[in-house]
Protein backbone atom coordinates (compact mmCIF):
# COMPACT_ATOMS: atom_id res chain seq x y z
CA UNK A 1 0.00 0.00 0.00
CA UNK A 2 0.91 3.48 -0.53
CA UNK A 3 1.01 5.27 2.89
CA UNK A 4 3.14 8.91 2.36
CA UNK A 5 3.57 10.95 -1.59
CA UNK A 6 6.22 13.89 -1.79
CA UNK A 7 6.57 16.25 -4.94
CA UNK A 8 8.64 18.83 -6.12
CA UNK A 9 7.43 19.73 -9.85
CA UNK A 10 7.09 22.39 -12.23
CA UNK A 11 3.60 22.91 -10.46
CA UNK A 12 4.35 23.75 -6.97
CA UNK A 13 6.73 22.33 -4.71
CA UNK A 14 4.59 20.24 -2.80
CA UNK A 15 1.80 17.63 -3.45
CA UNK A 16 -1.03 19.92 -3.00
CA UNK A 17 0.22 22.72 -5.07
CA UNK A 18 1.10 20.24 -7.77
CA UNK A 19 -2.63 18.87 -7.70
CA UNK A 20 -4.14 22.05 -7.66
CA UNK A 21 -2.27 23.43 -10.71
CA UNK A 22 -3.48 19.55 -12.49
CA UNK A 23 -7.05 20.12 -11.57
CA UNK A 24 -7.55 23.68 -12.80
CA UNK A 25 -5.33 22.96 -16.48
CA UNK A 26 -2.56 24.92 -15.72
CA UNK A 27 1.12 24.84 -17.68
CA UNK A 28 4.07 24.89 -16.10
CA UNK A 29 5.98 25.40 -18.97
CA UNK A 30 7.58 28.81 -19.59
CA UNK A 31 11.16 30.35 -21.56
CA UNK A 32 14.16 28.40 -19.87
CA UNK A 33 16.02 30.26 -17.27
CA UNK A 34 18.43 27.97 -16.32
CA UNK A 35 20.64 29.29 -18.92
CA UNK A 36 21.15 31.30 -21.76
CA UNK A 37 18.89 29.59 -24.43
CA UNK A 38 19.54 31.79 -27.22
CA UNK A 39 20.62 30.02 -30.25
CA UNK A 40 18.89 26.49 -28.98
CA UNK A 41 16.01 24.89 -31.55
CA UNK A 42 13.82 24.42 -27.79
CA UNK A 43 14.02 27.82 -25.66
CA UNK A 44 11.17 26.31 -22.83
CA UNK A 45 10.77 23.79 -19.92
CA UNK A 46 8.97 23.44 -17.48
CA UNK A 47 11.17 23.99 -14.89
CA UNK A 48 10.99 23.88 -11.34
CA UNK A 49 10.52 27.49 -9.54
CA UNK A 50 11.13 28.69 -6.46
CA UNK A 51 13.09 25.96 -4.86
CA UNK A 52 16.30 26.63 -2.59
CA UNK A 53 17.29 23.63 -1.33
CA UNK A 54 18.74 25.60 1.97
CA UNK A 55 15.35 26.18 2.89
CA UNK A 56 14.81 21.82 3.54
CA UNK A 57 18.54 20.42 3.72
CA UNK A 58 21.43 21.15 5.50
CA UNK A 59 23.12 23.78 3.88
CA UNK A 60 26.77 22.11 3.51
CA UNK A 61 24.93 18.84 2.62
CA UNK A 62 23.00 21.12 0.04
CA UNK A 63 26.19 21.82 -1.89
CA UNK A 64 27.09 18.57 -2.44
CA UNK A 65 24.25 17.14 -4.38
CA UNK A 66 23.14 17.83 -8.02
CA UNK A 67 20.33 19.45 -8.08
CA UNK A 68 18.55 16.34 -9.35
CA UNK A 69 19.60 14.66 -5.66
CA UNK A 70 17.89 17.56 -4.13
CA UNK A 71 14.91 17.29 -5.91
CA UNK A 72 14.51 13.70 -4.31
CA UNK A 73 15.74 13.69 -0.53
CA UNK A 74 13.25 16.97 -0.13
CA UNK A 75 10.17 14.97 -1.76
CA UNK A 76 11.30 11.98 0.53
CA UNK A 77 11.16 14.66 4.12
CA UNK A 78 7.61 15.34 2.27
CA UNK A 79 6.65 11.77 1.65
CA UNK A 80 8.09 10.45 5.41
CA UNK A 81 6.23 13.05 6.96
CA UNK A 82 2.97 12.16 5.48
CA UNK A 83 3.51 8.79 6.23
CA UNK A 84 4.42 9.59 10.12
CA UNK A 85 7.88 7.61 9.51
CA UNK A 86 10.78 9.04 11.97
CA UNK A 87 14.02 8.06 12.66
CA UNK A 88 14.22 5.07 15.10
CA UNK A 89 9.96 4.57 14.65
CA UNK A 90 10.56 1.61 12.64
CA UNK A 91 13.66 -1.00 12.08
CA UNK A 92 15.71 1.38 9.78
CA UNK A 93 17.27 -2.41 8.27
CA UNK A 94 13.44 -2.46 6.99
CA UNK A 95 13.19 0.53 4.91
CA UNK A 96 14.70 0.20 1.57
CA UNK A 97 14.72 3.37 -1.01
CA UNK A 98 14.39 3.11 -4.77
CA UNK A 99 15.28 5.96 -6.62
CA UNK A 100 14.83 5.97 -10.26
CA UNK A 101 16.89 8.65 -12.78
CA UNK A 102 17.22 8.47 -16.13
CA UNK A 103 20.51 10.63 -16.71
CA UNK A 104 21.35 11.39 -13.30
CA UNK A 105 23.88 14.20 -12.22
CA UNK A 106 24.21 15.66 -16.42
CA UNK A 107 23.69 19.25 -14.52
CA UNK A 108 26.93 18.56 -12.15
CA UNK A 109 28.69 16.41 -15.28
CA UNK A 110 27.89 19.15 -17.57
CA UNK A 111 29.12 21.86 -15.30
CA UNK A 112 32.90 20.12 -14.27
CA UNK A 113 33.41 18.89 -17.92
CA UNK A 114 33.31 22.91 -18.46
CA UNK A 115 36.11 23.77 -15.93
CA UNK A 116 38.16 21.24 -16.70
CA UNK A 117 37.97 22.32 -20.64
CA UNK A 118 38.54 26.21 -19.32
CA UNK A 119 40.58 26.15 -16.01
CA UNK A 120 42.74 22.34 -16.18
CA UNK A 121 42.34 18.82 -14.80
CA UNK A 122 43.40 19.99 -11.10
CA UNK A 123 40.16 22.36 -10.73
CA UNK A 124 37.65 19.75 -11.35
CA UNK A 125 35.54 19.09 -8.08
CA UNK A 126 36.01 16.32 -6.07
CA UNK A 127 32.25 15.97 -5.79
CA UNK A 128 31.92 15.74 -9.32
CA UNK A 129 32.00 11.82 -8.87
CA UNK A 130 29.48 11.13 -5.93
CA UNK A 131 26.90 14.36 -7.35
CA UNK A 132 27.03 13.25 -11.17
CA UNK A 133 25.95 8.95 -10.49
CA UNK A 134 22.47 8.16 -11.21
CA UNK A 135 22.18 6.57 -7.66
CA UNK A 136 23.27 9.40 -5.77
CA UNK A 137 19.02 10.77 -5.37
CA UNK A 138 18.55 6.84 -3.87
CA UNK A 139 22.13 7.43 -1.59
CA UNK A 140 20.75 10.97 -0.10
CA UNK A 141 17.58 10.02 0.34
CA UNK A 142 18.67 6.89 2.27
CA UNK A 143 20.98 9.42 4.65
CA UNK A 144 18.46 11.80 5.32
CA UNK A 145 15.76 9.59 6.33
CA UNK A 146 17.96 6.79 7.97
CA UNK A 147 17.28 4.64 5.95
CA UNK A 148 19.32 1.33 5.77
CA UNK A 149 17.33 -1.53 3.92
CA UNK A 150 18.41 -1.86 0.49
CA UNK A 151 19.24 1.01 -1.41
CA UNK A 152 19.57 1.58 -5.56
CA UNK A 153 18.57 3.39 -8.51
CA UNK A 154 16.27 2.06 -11.54
CA UNK A 155 17.42 3.23 -14.35
CA UNK A 156 15.26 2.66 -17.91
CA UNK A 157 14.94 6.27 -19.56
CA UNK A 158 11.37 7.26 -19.06
CA UNK A 159 10.20 4.22 -17.30
CA UNK A 160 12.78 4.70 -14.62
CA UNK A 161 10.18 6.11 -11.96
CA UNK A 162 7.57 3.47 -12.57
CA UNK A 163 10.10 0.49 -12.62
CA UNK A 164 11.28 2.11 -9.26
CA UNK A 165 7.72 1.88 -7.63
CA UNK A 166 6.96 -1.51 -9.38
CA UNK A 167 10.20 -3.21 -7.83
CA UNK A 168 9.51 -1.53 -4.52
CA UNK A 169 6.04 -3.05 -4.28
CA UNK A 170 8.24 -6.59 -5.56
CA UNK A 171 10.31 -6.45 -2.50
CA UNK A 172 7.33 -5.87 -0.01
CA UNK A 173 5.61 -8.73 -1.83
CA UNK A 174 8.28 -11.07 -1.05
CA UNK A 175 8.90 -10.08 2.62
CA UNK A 176 12.33 -8.60 1.64
CA UNK A 177 11.35 -5.06 3.31
CA UNK A 178 8.77 -3.63 5.08
CA UNK A 179 8.51 -0.16 3.84
CA UNK A 180 10.40 1.47 0.58
CA UNK A 181 10.88 5.06 -0.08
CA UNK A 182 10.60 4.49 -4.31
CA UNK A 183 9.86 7.13 -7.09
CA UNK A 184 11.99 9.20 -9.56
CA UNK A 185 13.97 12.68 -10.04
CA UNK A 186 15.60 14.33 -12.66
CA UNK A 187 17.04 17.87 -13.55
CA UNK A 188 17.91 17.66 -17.04
CA UNK A 189 17.44 21.15 -17.88
CA UNK A 190 20.90 21.83 -18.83
CA UNK A 191 22.03 23.24 -22.36
CA UNK A 192 23.96 19.62 -23.21
CA UNK A 193 20.50 17.98 -22.71
CA UNK A 194 18.22 20.12 -24.61
CA UNK A 195 20.66 20.65 -27.33
CA UNK A 196 21.12 16.48 -27.38
CA UNK A 197 17.04 15.99 -27.55
CA UNK A 198 16.43 18.39 -30.36
CA UNK A 199 19.17 16.54 -32.26
CA UNK A 200 17.08 13.84 -31.91
CA UNK A 201 14.52 16.10 -33.15
CA UNK A 202 12.56 14.71 -30.19
CA UNK A 203 11.67 18.26 -28.42
CA UNK A 204 8.97 20.97 -29.49
CA UNK A 205 9.84 24.04 -31.21
CA UNK A 206 6.80 25.61 -30.05
CA UNK A 207 8.40 28.58 -29.19
CA UNK A 208 5.81 30.92 -29.70
CA UNK A 209 3.84 30.29 -26.79
CA UNK A 210 5.40 27.29 -24.41
CA UNK A 211 2.55 27.19 -22.19
CA UNK A 212 0.76 25.61 -25.33
CA UNK A 213 3.90 23.19 -26.60
CA UNK A 214 3.31 20.21 -24.53
CA UNK A 215 -0.09 19.17 -26.55
CA UNK A 216 -0.58 15.36 -26.42
CA UNK A 217 -2.80 13.41 -29.13
CA UNK A 218 -3.42 17.06 -30.98
CA UNK A 219 -2.79 16.91 -34.24
CA UNK A 220 -0.37 19.58 -34.36
CA UNK A 221 1.77 18.53 -31.50
CA UNK A 222 5.41 18.26 -32.32
CA UNK A 223 7.33 17.02 -29.93
CA UNK A 224 7.63 16.57 -25.84
CA UNK A 225 8.61 19.45 -23.36
CA UNK A 226 11.66 18.73 -21.04
CA UNK A 227 10.56 19.23 -17.44
CA UNK A 228 12.17 18.36 -13.84
CA UNK A 229 11.58 17.27 -10.77
CA UNK A 230 10.74 14.48 -8.08
CA UNK A 231 8.31 12.07 -7.00
CA UNK A 232 8.75 9.67 -3.59
CA UNK A 233 6.15 7.29 -2.50
CA UNK A 234 6.15 5.71 0.47
CA UNK A 235 5.11 1.67 -0.59
CA UNK A 236 4.77 -0.55 2.64
CA UNK A 237 2.89 -3.65 3.70
CA UNK A 238 -0.60 -4.03 5.24
CA UNK A 239 1.10 -4.96 8.48
CA UNK A 240 3.59 -2.71 8.73
CA UNK A 241 0.97 -0.11 8.32
CA UNK A 242 -1.64 -1.81 10.70
CA UNK A 243 1.53 -1.76 13.36
CA UNK A 244 2.26 2.33 12.87
CA UNK A 245 -1.60 2.79 12.71
CA UNK A 246 -0.89 4.45 9.68
CA UNK A 247 -3.93 4.84 6.97
CA UNK A 248 -3.27 3.93 3.31
CA UNK A 249 -3.58 6.12 0.44
CA UNK A 250 -4.11 3.68 -2.01
CA UNK A 251 -2.94 -0.03 -3.15
CA UNK A 252 -0.72 -0.83 -5.59
CA UNK A 253 -2.86 -3.75 -7.45
CA UNK A 254 -0.15 -4.77 -10.10
CA UNK A 255 2.83 -4.32 -12.47
CA UNK A 256 4.37 -5.16 -14.98
CA UNK A 257 6.93 -4.43 -18.15
CA UNK A 258 8.26 -5.52 -20.98
CA UNK A 259 10.57 -4.45 -24.22
CA UNK A 260 10.09 -3.77 -27.49
CA UNK A 261 13.43 -5.05 -28.69
CA UNK A 262 12.72 -3.19 -31.36
CA UNK A 263 14.52 0.38 -31.85
CA UNK A 264 16.34 2.33 -29.41
CA UNK A 265 14.51 5.65 -29.49
CA UNK A 266 11.28 4.78 -31.46
CA UNK A 267 8.18 2.96 -29.98
CA UNK A 268 7.15 -0.54 -31.98
CA UNK A 269 5.07 0.52 -34.23
CA UNK A 270 2.48 -1.94 -33.61
CA UNK A 271 1.98 -1.31 -30.10
CA UNK A 272 1.76 -4.85 -29.54
CA UNK A 273 4.76 -4.77 -27.05
CA UNK A 274 3.56 -1.55 -24.98
CA UNK A 275 -0.10 -3.67 -24.48
CA UNK A 276 1.25 -6.47 -23.62
CA UNK A 277 2.42 -4.60 -20.84
CA UNK A 278 -1.10 -3.44 -19.81
CA UNK A 279 -2.56 -6.35 -20.43
CA UNK A 280 0.07 -8.22 -17.69
CA UNK A 281 -0.64 -5.55 -15.00
CA UNK A 282 -3.93 -6.03 -15.20
CA UNK A 283 -3.63 -9.65 -14.94
CA UNK A 284 -1.23 -9.63 -12.12
CA UNK A 285 -3.90 -7.18 -10.56
CA UNK A 286 -6.78 -9.31 -11.24
CA UNK A 287 -8.43 -6.60 -12.83
CA UNK A 288 -10.68 -6.92 -15.65
CA UNK A 289 -10.19 -3.89 -18.46
CA UNK A 290 -14.02 -3.66 -17.39
CA UNK A 291 -12.75 -2.47 -13.99
CA UNK A 292 -10.70 0.32 -15.46
CA UNK A 293 -11.55 3.24 -14.26
CA UNK A 294 -8.54 5.68 -15.51
CA UNK A 295 -5.68 5.88 -17.35
CA UNK A 296 -2.79 8.29 -16.99
CA UNK A 297 -1.17 8.15 -20.28
CA UNK A 298 2.71 7.93 -20.93
CA UNK A 299 1.09 10.94 -23.90
CA UNK A 300 4.15 12.58 -24.67
CA UNK A 301 3.21 15.03 -27.65
CA UNK A 302 5.30 13.00 -30.09
CA UNK A 303 3.94 11.92 -32.80
CA UNK A 304 4.92 8.67 -32.56
CA UNK A 305 4.60 7.92 -28.94
CA UNK A 306 0.82 8.97 -28.70
CA UNK A 307 0.02 7.07 -31.83
CA UNK A 308 1.37 3.77 -30.84
CA UNK A 309 0.13 3.91 -27.23
CA UNK A 310 -3.07 4.77 -28.09
CA UNK A 311 -3.25 1.69 -30.50
CA UNK A 312 -1.87 -0.06 -27.37
CA UNK A 313 -4.66 0.80 -25.20
CA UNK A 314 -7.33 -0.52 -27.86
CA UNK A 315 -5.62 -3.78 -28.27
CA UNK A 316 -5.09 -4.31 -24.89
CA UNK A 317 -8.12 -3.22 -23.46
CA UNK A 318 -10.52 -4.16 -26.44
CA UNK A 319 -13.95 -2.71 -26.94
CA UNK A 320 -13.96 -0.76 -23.39
CA UNK A 321 -10.57 1.74 -24.69
CA UNK A 322 -13.17 4.02 -25.72
CA UNK A 323 -15.12 3.83 -22.20
CA UNK A 324 -12.47 4.54 -20.12
CA UNK A 325 -11.27 8.32 -20.12
CA UNK A 326 -7.67 9.03 -20.09
CA UNK A 327 -5.70 11.84 -19.84
CA UNK A 328 -2.01 13.14 -20.14
CA UNK A 329 -0.95 15.31 -17.31
CA UNK A 330 2.62 15.64 -19.25
CA UNK A 331 0.38 18.98 -20.86
CA UNK A 332 0.75 20.27 -17.83
CA UNK A 333 4.00 19.05 -16.25
CA UNK A 334 6.12 18.60 -19.32
CA UNK A 335 8.02 15.41 -19.45
CA UNK A 336 10.02 15.07 -16.10
CA UNK A 337 11.83 11.71 -17.86
CA UNK A 338 12.82 9.15 -15.41
CA UNK A 339 10.66 10.89 -12.56
CA UNK A 340 7.45 10.77 -14.78
CA UNK A 341 6.22 7.65 -13.97
CA UNK A 342 6.34 8.41 -10.25
CA UNK A 343 4.85 11.69 -10.44
CA UNK A 344 2.35 9.95 -12.61
CA UNK A 345 1.66 7.44 -9.84
CA UNK A 346 1.13 10.30 -7.44
CA UNK A 347 -1.85 11.85 -9.89
CA UNK A 348 -3.40 8.43 -10.09
CA UNK A 349 -3.67 7.80 -6.38
CA UNK A 350 -4.90 11.70 -5.72
CA UNK A 351 -7.27 11.24 -8.58
CA UNK A 352 -9.34 8.19 -6.76
CA UNK A 353 -8.78 10.26 -3.76
CA UNK A 354 -10.63 13.20 -5.11
CA UNK A 355 -12.87 11.47 -7.45
CA UNK A 356 -11.30 14.12 -10.13
CA UNK A 357 -9.94 12.90 -13.80
CA UNK A 358 -7.06 15.35 -14.77
CA UNK A 359 -7.86 16.77 -18.03
CA UNK A 360 -5.31 17.10 -20.96
CA UNK A 361 -4.74 20.44 -21.71
CA UNK A 362 -3.76 22.01 -25.23
CA UNK A 363 -5.88 19.23 -27.06
CA UNK A 364 -7.83 21.70 -29.49
CA UNK A 365 -7.78 19.78 -32.81
CA UNK A 366 -7.68 15.49 -31.97
CA UNK A 367 -5.22 13.57 -33.98
CA UNK A 368 -7.72 11.38 -36.33
CA UNK A 369 -5.28 8.07 -35.43
CA UNK A 370 -5.94 9.52 -31.52
CA UNK A 371 -9.55 8.63 -31.14
CA UNK A 372 -10.21 7.92 -27.47
CA UNK A 373 -11.45 9.64 -24.59
CA UNK A 374 -8.37 11.78 -23.52
CA UNK A 375 -10.51 14.31 -21.16
CA UNK A 376 -9.45 17.36 -23.28
CA UNK A 377 -8.73 20.72 -21.20
CA UNK A 378 -10.97 20.25 -18.42
CA UNK A 379 -10.85 18.19 -15.34
CA UNK A 380 -13.67 15.87 -15.11
CA UNK A 381 -15.60 14.56 -11.63
CA UNK A 382 -15.87 10.81 -11.17
CA UNK A 383 -15.74 8.17 -9.12
CA UNK A 384 -13.00 6.01 -9.23
CA UNK A 385 -11.52 2.92 -7.79
CA UNK A 386 -8.82 1.27 -9.89
CA UNK A 387 -6.26 3.56 -12.36
CA UNK A 388 -3.76 2.41 -14.57
CA UNK A 389 -0.15 3.97 -15.58
CA UNK A 390 1.52 3.70 -18.84
CA UNK A 391 5.37 4.57 -18.98
CA UNK A 392 7.32 3.71 -21.83
CA UNK A 393 10.85 4.81 -22.43
CA UNK A 394 13.88 5.07 -24.91
CA UNK A 395 15.36 1.91 -24.96
CA UNK A 396 11.85 0.23 -25.35
CA UNK A 397 11.28 0.03 -21.45
CA UNK A 398 7.10 -0.50 -21.36
CA UNK A 399 5.90 -0.34 -17.61
CA UNK A 400 2.63 -0.14 -16.44
CA UNK A 401 1.03 0.16 -13.09
CA UNK A 402 -2.24 -0.49 -11.96
CA UNK A 403 -3.53 1.32 -8.59
CA UNK A 404 -6.83 0.65 -6.37
CA UNK A 405 -8.63 2.50 -3.49
CA UNK A 406 -7.59 1.53 -0.05
CA UNK A 407 -8.64 -1.81 1.25
CA UNK A 408 -8.80 -3.19 -2.51
CA UNK A 409 -6.33 -5.98 -2.45
CA UNK A 410 -6.84 -6.69 1.54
Amino acid sequence: MITGMGIISPLGLNVATTWDGIVNGRSGVDFITAFDSEGFDTRFAAEVKGFDPESYLDRKDARRMDRFAQFAAVAAQQACRQAGLEPGGVDPYRVGVIIGSGIGGIGTLSQQHEILLARGPKRVSPFLIPMMLGDMASAQVSMVTGSMGANYCAVSSCSSGADALGQAWAMIRRGQEDIVLAGGSEAPVVPVAVAGFNALRALSRFNEDPTKASRPFDIQRDGFVMGEGAAVLVVESEESANRRGIPALAEILGYAATSDAYHLTEPMASGESAARAISKALEEAGVDPSEVDYVNAHGTSTPLNDRHETMAIKVALGEDAYRVPLSSTKSMTGHLLGSGGALEACFCVLAMEHSIIPPTINLNEPDPDCDLDYTPNQARSQELNVTLSNSFGFGGHNSVLVFGKAGMAS
